[in-house]
């Protein structure tokens, strides 16, 4: 390439980038209202965590909570229940995984791997829905002490693993952590 093949920039030059420019601009314009309305709004962003004060539960207690639309199970177990929970053998269960949110998903369901911990292995959460249809279970119920669902006859331990009934998991363990002594974040 010489000097002379080199031209300096023109009015058309010019006219073209700034069309280009502007049509760049319109697109966005247009195309922006339709990715804005894939964003979920206020009231789901609401759902997606919330904090439970568990400050006023005694061993032994428990409460229901609702995240995204579903009944928590929340319970302070007592040492004799992390005692029986802990004697089960695995061979004994229907379905020996954990189902926990918090760690790899084929973990065997032992009564550590379904509560916050070795440390705070007296804290269970779980999605209060049986795994059979969806029936909401009665806590401190059934053959096992844990939970028991009137409808279809299943049987849930203290740890929420499934042990006699139609029911084909254990209750399922969402996403949670303690983020104080007395406050759970789900989710």
């Amino acid at each position: 390439m010489s000097a002379h093949d080199i031209t300096e920039p023109n009015r058309r030059d010019f006219l073209y980038v700034a069309t280009g420019t502007a049509a760049v601009v319109g697109a966005g314009a247009v195309v922006w209202p339709f990715i804005d309305q894939m964003r979920p709004d206020a009231s789901t962003l609401a759902l997606a965590t919330i904090e439970v004060d568990v400050s006023a539960i005694e061993p032994g207690m428990s409460i229901t909570a609702k995240w995204r639309g579903k009944p928590i199970f929340i319970r302070n177990r007592t040492p004799e229940e992390i005692a029986a929970a802990k004697d089960v053998p695995l061979t004994e269960l229907k379905d020996p995984i954990a189902r926990n949110a918090n760690i790899p998903a084929d973990s065997p369901a032992t009564d550590v791997a379904r509560s916050a911990g070795e440390s705070m292995e007296n804290w269970i959460v779980m999605v209060g829905s049986c795994t059979h249809l969806g029936c909401v279970p009665l806590g401190q119920a059934g053959d096992f002490g844990g939970w028991f669902c009137p409808c279809h006859g299943s049987h849930y331990d203290t740890a929420g693993r499934i042990r006699k009934g139609p029911a084909p998991q254990n209750l399922a363990v969402p996403t949670f952590e303690f983020i104080s002594d007395a406050t759970i974040r789900i989710g």
